[in-house]
């Protein structure tokens, strides 16, 4: 086995009943990289439960912070725990592993989890409630602190049309710029009065005129004050269509391919590879002979979606 890197998603103990473990693997090649990407991760009492992002997140803690005071706890998609924790996580485990093999020339096992990963890529939540960090910003219960909608300097608010501005005004500087384009008395509706009494004044002002209107105002400005700008048209916006953003497949539009690279920037592939795309192709890359494939194939171990002309 040459590979560098194994990619594993199944629960643990799958592989292991295959012998194909990291134990097997890796004294086959002590160079590999085992990456296993788990809900819960490979020890623990839910380790073998099923799970998909909601739970993961409500195990994580990160839940229980987002959303309205109001309101149950509100799950962001499913993008801070698949993706985030665990996609992302597990991509920066591999790149790390691959960096310090370069030195030691060994490979390891990596336990990417959706738990710890969506706490981990939230550790600022907990680094921020120390008693000790300069602004105590999540001391409040959900939805009444300052980056969580609790204040009316950082939040979103209906316009006139039924479109939305998007208001993120943290520093005193950018909150005057804010109060004038509102054309309201700082003195009146300072940063740090009454959250709801100026949550209710800026709601009614910026419902009398429409999204246009206000970025006629706030756009190039310091407010910190932007449009809630619809997936669908998010290409269609002069920054994301200045920058060209996004590509079009011919059918709908994608984002470009992040970061930026200067010398080898990344390529988008609109085309998505199929399930059992390129099993044969892996396998011949493997040195399995042809008998060996069509044996593999014949008793359903693998799949492949290319008809095999061995």
């Amino acid at each position: 086995m040459n590979a560098d890197v194994l990619l594993e998603p199944f629960r643990p103990g799958v592989m292991e009943k295959f012998e194909m473990g990291p134990t097997e693997l890796c004294k086959k090649n002590p160079r590999l990289i085992y990456a296993r990407l788990t809900g819960f991760g490979q020890n623990g009492p839910f380790s073998k439960m099923a799970g998909h992002d909601i739970n993961y997140i409500a195990i994580s803690g990160v839940l229980s912070t987002l959303g309205r005071s109001s309101d149950t706890p509100y799950h962001p998609i499913n993008l801070l725990g698949d993706f985030a924790g665990g996609g992302l996580m597990c991509a920066l485990g591999i790149c790390l592993a691959l960096l310090e093999r370069q030195n030691s020339g060994k490979g390891q096992i990596i336990d990417a989890n959706m738990v710890e990963g969506a706490a981990y890529v939230s550790s600022w939540l907990w680094t921020t409630r120390k008693p000790d960090f300069p602004v105590p910003l999540w001391v409040n219960s959900r939805g009444k602190n300052i980056l969580d909608g609790g204040y009316h300097f950082y939040r979103t608010y209906k316009t006139k049309d039924d479109k939305y501005m998007a208001v993120g005004a943290l520093e005193p500087q950018f909150y005057s710029a804010l109060i004038k384009g509102l054309k309201l008395d700082e003195a009146e509706y300072s940063q740090f009065s009454d959250p709801e009494i100026c949550q209710k004044k800026f709601a009614e002002i910026f419902a009398s005129k429409t999204q246009a209107e206000w970025c006629e105002i706030f756009n190039y400005t310091d407010a910190c004050v932007t449009p809630v700008v619809p997936l669908e048209n998010a290409q269609d916006h002069e920054h994301n269509s200045a920058n060209k953003s996004f590509v079009n497949d011919g059918n709908a539009h994608f984002p470009i391919s992040a970061p930026r690279l200067s010398r080898t920037p990344g390529q988008i592939d609109l085309k998505e590879p199929l399930v059992g795309e390129h099993t044969i192709e892996i396998l011949q890359e493997e040195g399995f002979k042809e008998s060996e494939i069509e044996a593999l194939l014949k008793e359903e171990v693998v799949y492949s979606t290319i008809k095999s002309s061995l």
